[in-house]
């Protein structure tokens, strides 16, 4: 979980210069895409560990 909320953090810092500072679009751009990948891997985890609880309540 601090993995997920570090990236985030920097994914929002560089969504900011990137936004703000002129020429540095590309950093806006990258924000986006670390966001997206951050997404996906708190997505796999949480099925992962979702998918594993169910499997042995019998």
């Amino acid at each position: 979980m601090a993995i997920f909320l570090f990236l985030l953090l920097v994914a929002v810092i560089l969504g900011l210069v990137g936004a703000v500072v002129e020429g540095m679009l590309y950093l806006l751009f990258i924000a986006i895409l670390l966001v997206m990948a951050d997404v996906a891997f708190i997505a796999t985890r949480r099925s992962r560990r979702s998918h594993r609880s169910h499997g042995g309540a019998r």
